[in-house]
Formats: structure tokens, C-alpha cells, sequence
């Protein structure tokens, strides 16, 4: 006899550690959050969003892109929050964009750093300018699939479940410790496309929670 086959919900996933029914933080000022985007900015929507909202007791002071492209800049102007673009083609290394995000974020009084879809190497000049303060999202569950195309490689390996992962940035691409998780089942029909969409919206989830865990140590620090 066979079985029935085990009904998948495409949107199922699994979130850890597990997020609240409120983003918001205990009353404390608001996280200053400089965001890095190079594309689309859906990311950096679903923050600006959660801040005006109020869901989220952050603030993003500014924007920074490095493709004229972008789309992320016209969400910034959307919202009100200043976008500046530096243009990696016009820097001679990786160490010479950083040292210009630094100057910025610093002109901004920025506190955290937030790589939102930043698809450029972070050197050492900004990870020691913001000291276990640089937060990425990468569409796989980390460690596995590190680097570009990790959706791909998911499929590529044929596993059954993948997912998104948001951690601290360390020199090493997609390194550093896990702050947040979230597991999406591969489906037996999954394109790149139709599996990606569903770890972005993943991606949206855990990027606010992460964010709002930041928030909450930055208050108990504080305290």
C-alpha cells in the first residue's frame, strides 16, 4: 500500500530563536540604524516600514547605495531618509568605499550598520569602525550555501530545507554569529525564483526580529 504523500505548506517555515508578538523594545531612544543596499531595497522597505509604523523602536538616518541603479533609493525618498550614493566603481579597493560608508555613517551618528541585500565585500575598515555592530542577511542557513548564488546551491544539492539566516558580519564572507534563522522547505517543483521568494519573505521576518533583539540588548546595556 502507499502512503499519501505528506502535504507541504509552501509558506511553512520555522523561526529561531522565536519572535514576539511585538518588535517593540521597552521605552529606550531608538536604535540609529545606517542601512547598505544594492538593489532592490525590499529589505530596507520592510524596516523603514516597522519604523513608521512603530513597530520598531530604531531609526534609519540615512541610506547608502553603491549601484546608480538601485532601486532602494527611490523607498528611501518614499520614506523621508536621506540616500547617498558611492559608487564602488569609483574606488580603487574595497578599503577605499569602506572608509567612505565609515565617514558617512559617522557624519550620521549611525550605530549599527545593517547590510540589507549589500552585495560588496566588507573590509576590516568598517568592521573595526563598528565593532560586532555590522548585522547581514544571507539567503541560506548558515553555515551552509556561504557566498553568492546560495539559493542555487541549495537546489543544486538537492536538500529539503534551506532558509535565510541574519548574523554579525565578520571578515570572513558570511561568517560571525547567528542572531536569527528562519527554515523554508524546498519543494519538489522549486525554481530559483519560486524558492527565493519565499526565503525573502522569511528574510523580512527575521531581519525586524534581529533588529528588535539589538534593540533590546542595546537597552540593557544602556541600563
Amino acid at each position: 500500500m502507499t502512503a499519501n504523500p505528506v502535504s507541504v505548506n509552501s509558506n511553512a517555515c520555522l523561526i529561531s530563536p522565536e519572535i514576539g508578538k511585538s518588535l517593540i523594545p521597552p521605552a529606550h531612544p531608538p536604535l540609529k540604524l545606517g542601512v547598505l543596499a544594492s538593489g532592490s531595497g525590499s529589505n530596507f522597505e520592510v524596516i523603514a516600514q516597522a519604523i513608521q509604523n512603530q513597530q520598531l523602536n530604531a531609526k534609519i538616518p540615512v541610506l547608502i547605495y553603491n549601484n546608480p541603479e538601485a532601486k532602494a533609493a527611490a523607498r528611501s525618498e518614499k520614506y523621508g531618509i536621506p540616500s547617498i550614493l558611492l559608487n564602488h566603481r569609483d574606488c580603487k579597493s574595497r578599503e577605499e568605499l569602506d572608509t567612505k560608508i565609515v565617514k558617512t555613517f559617522q557624519e550620521y551618528d549611525v550605530e549599527w550598520v545593517v547590510m540589507a541585500g549589500w552585495m560588496r565585500i566588507v573590509t576590516k575598515v568598517l568592521l573595526d569602525a563598528f565593532p560586532d555592530r555590522v548585522i547581514n542577511i544571507h539567503p541560506s542557513l548558515l553555515p551552509s550555501f556561504p557566498g553568492i548564488r546560495a539559493v542555487e546551491q541549495a537546489l543544486g544539492a538537492k536538500v529539503k530545507i534551506t532558509g535565510c539566516t541574519v548574523h554579525i558580519a565578520r571578515l570572513e564572507v558570511d561568517s560571525g554569529p547567528i542572531l536569527m534563522q528562519a527554515a523554508v522547505p524546498v519543494l519538489p517543483d522549486d525554481t530559483a525564483e519560486t524558492l527565493h521568494a519565499r526565503i525573502q519573505v522569511q528574510e523580512h521576518k527575521i531581519m525586524l526580529g534581529a533588529i528588535a533583539l539589538i534593540a533590546e540588548s542595546n537597552r540593557k546595556y544602556c541600563d
